[in-house]
């Protein structure tokens, strides 16, 4: 592996720090998002059972918050139950923004580095390309610095593409899952807001 290093040249290095933060937000998102930390199942009855025994109050309130994200835009309708269903709703769609910007933490990163793993790719190609031509002197190339020249600039091209095709797949993958939980959250929430203003058994 070193060797392979060695191979690609400096401009390697910063591929492999990309590769490194790329990992690391991989594992993050895929263990934040999971369904049953963000939309858990029978939270929803749970709420709902807990609202016909009128136990709702400010220690539930911080239980729901501290739950899951779908926990928190209950607990801000929840809230302000007592209001208008205008209000309410106004409420859930405020906590709901604040969510989602919660889950769409480091995607902006994530699809960034798949997008600028090819063009440090294509920088480590150039690199190669001008070590290659550097190496031509008055009486030829000198083979070992071609032979270097062209492996700096392969090796850097397929790292770039090794690296923003899974960054790409997982950053497009954590994206429909966002989207996904957003649009469950709202359905739960509208079904939510009918049972505390009364337009649900």
């Amino acid at each position: 592996m070193f060797s392979i290093i060695q191979a690609a040249g400096w401009p390697i290095w910063f591929l492999l720090v990309a590769s490194v933060i790329a990992v690391a937000l991989i594992i993050e998102r895929t263990a934040a998002l999971r369904p049953s930390k963000v939309v858990p199942d029978g939270l929803l009855q749970t709420v709902a059972t807990e609202l016909k025994r009128g136990s709702m109050g400010e220690e539930a309130f911080r239980r729901l918050e501290t739950h899951s994200p779908l926990g928190r835009v209950f607990a801000a309708g929840l809230r302000n139950a007592r209001g208008s269903r205008e209000i309410m709703k106004e409420s859930i769609e405020e906590a709901g923004r604040g969510v989602a910007h919660d889950l769409e933490r480091f995607l902006t990163s994530l699809g960034t580095i798949a997008s600028i793993s090819p063009l440090m790719g294509l920088f480590g190609t150039v690199v190669g390309m001008i070590e290659i031509f550097g190496s031509a002197t008055g009486a030829g190339n000198n083979p070992q610095a071609l032979a270097h020249g062209i492996s700096v600039a392969l090796y850097n091209t397929g790292f770039g593409l090794l690296i923003a095709i899974p960054a790409m797949i997982f950053y497009r993958h954590f994206r429909a899952r966002v989207d996904g939980f957003i649009v469950e959250m709202e359905q739960q929430a509208i079904k939510l807001v009918e049972l505390a203003q009364g337009d649900r058994a």
